[in-house]
């Protein structure tokens, strides 16, 4: 066997296929730079994805080839799933009672059979349309979660993860198939009992330490006041602020408190993803995303005053997020209006004012805060600040997928892309596109630009 062939994983050559077509693509440099990313970890601790039971009736095929398509590119998912719509519907056809207690679904022993019955079934059907897509991929109905009874006189057959067999779990990502774990666990003495979704995950993550969690959803994303998904959320900043707004109620309120557990006990690289199958490709490889981006965060402190920031290391910042020295004097040359400066200084926005103008000079992120939300936050922060704003960038810079996405409009002047957002008159528009475009180089040995 060949060193480069895993059983069950995707042909090199067809992983390079598809790696090279990615490339090739508006947003291929973005796309290799988040692969290449998710592919220096550990290969069992890329992502945990949890799957409820609605997403696998209404989207089982969309689910499997996102999953598939993820394994082909040489990344493994470590998959979680309910079924909770599923044994509702068993439990009616059974004709048996189900009742809840603070959230939690009493199970009795007939209530435990339909929930065994109903999870191994949503496992198997899983399992085999990823398999109808090329992909290994292997089910862990019981046996991956020991627990323990949370209340057996109040619950029933209801248990709390103890400990998750991590290193099961990575035997099958090591033999190239995707592990695809229900929400059941084993009791002292062997008996079988329902877990809380919920807890299931967490303790999952715990013992993963995954880079990514991921949550695939029917709406998208957890949604604003008018019903549209929320692109990012940095705890540090948003959550108290969220959690006091008379919008985020219910499900929503439950669902960020359980995401800021989740995320306090991993590292500050970790994030979480809601998404649909449909667009978990994009929000996983994209600056734009698709759906609602949730991390731990830093906060980002505003600063108007020059003189309060240590010029020295914003400069550094930037020379290394663009991986090219600086012209000596920027900083002290720029007319500043404001810089956005995330705690460790590995995020940054600075805008500086031309004329009227309120110019984003530069929009710095360092490499290993890619893929974390710190650009989308900073961005949320500056565009809040700044209902007009006017930037540059290179026509070839990977960036520009995003800075199209977020600007009203562009038009090129080589070697530039001059972005604007917030105006809409033309006449105001045109000159100050000009006035941009010739402004001087910022970098050393960009004097043909």
């Amino acid at each position: 066997m060949s060193e480069d062939r895993v059983p069950g994983s995707p042909n090199r050559d067809v992983r390079q296929t598809i790696v090279h077509l990615l490339s090739n693509m508006s947003d291929g440099r973005e796309i290799r730079s988040y692969l290449q990313r998710f592919s220096e970890v550990d290969r069992s601790r890329f992502a945990v994805i949890k799957i409820g039971g609605a997403i696998l009736a209404e989207h089982l095929e969309e689910t499997a080839a996102a999953l598939a398509f993820l394994h082909t590119v040489g990344l493994t998912p470590i998959v979680i799933h309910g079924g909770g719509t599923q044994l509702d519907r068993a439990l009616d056809e059974r004709g048996i009672e189900s009742r809840r207690i603070n959230g939690l679904r009493v199970t009795e022993p007939d209530v435990l059979d339909a929930a065994r019955d109903t999870f191994i079934e949503q496992n198997i059907l899983l399992v085999e349309a990823i398999r109808e897509q090329g992909v290994a991929a292997h089910g862990l109905t019981a046996g991956a979660f020991e627990a323990d009874y949370v209340d057996r006189d109040k619950y029933g057959l209801v248990g709390e993860p103890t400990e998750v067999h991590i290193a099961l779990i990575r035997s099958i990502v090591d033999s190239g198939a995707i592990p695809i774990l229900t929400c059941l666990g084993v009791a002292p003495g062997g008996q079988i009992v329902n877990m809380n979704a919920d807890a299931a995950t967490r303790a999952l993550v715990h013992a993963v330490q995954p880079l990514k969690i991921i949550f695939l959803v029917d709406v998208g994303g957890l949604l604003d006041d008018s019903g549209r998904p929320i692109e990012s959320i940095n705890l540090a900043s948003d959550y108290d602020h969220l959690m006091g707004q008379d919008w985020v109620h219910s499900g929503m309120r439950l669902k960020l408190a359980e995401i800021k557990r989740l995320l306090d006990d991993t590292p500050l690289s970790t994030s979480v993803s809601i998404t649909t199958p449909s667009g978990l490709v994009k929000e996983l490889f994209t600056h734009g995303g698709s759906g609602t981006l949730v991390r731990k965060g830093e906060l980002i402190e505003r600063v108007t005053d020059p003189g309060s920031i240590d010029g020295s290391q914003v400069v550094k910042m930037v020379e290394e997020a663009f991986g090219r020295p600086l012209r000596e004097g920027w900083w002290q040359g720029l007319d500043l209006d404001s810089a956005y400066l995330s705690e460790s200084l590995r995020a940054g926005a600075i805008v500086s004012r031309v004329g009227d103008i309120s110019y984003l000079d530069k929009f710095a992120i360092l490499e290993d805060a890619r893929g974390e939300g710190l650009a989308k936050t900073v961005w949320a922060q500056l565009v809040a600040d700044h209902p007009v704003l006017y930037w540059r960038s290179r026509t070839e810079n990977r960036f520009n997928s995003f800075y199209a996405d977020e600007a009203d409009g562009s038009v090129k002047r080589a070697p530039w892309t001059v972005f604007w957002k917030g105006e809409t008159d033309f006449d105001r528009i045109a000159p100050r596109v000009e006035s941009i475009a010739a402004l001087p180089a910022s970098f050393v040995g960009d004097d043909d630009e």
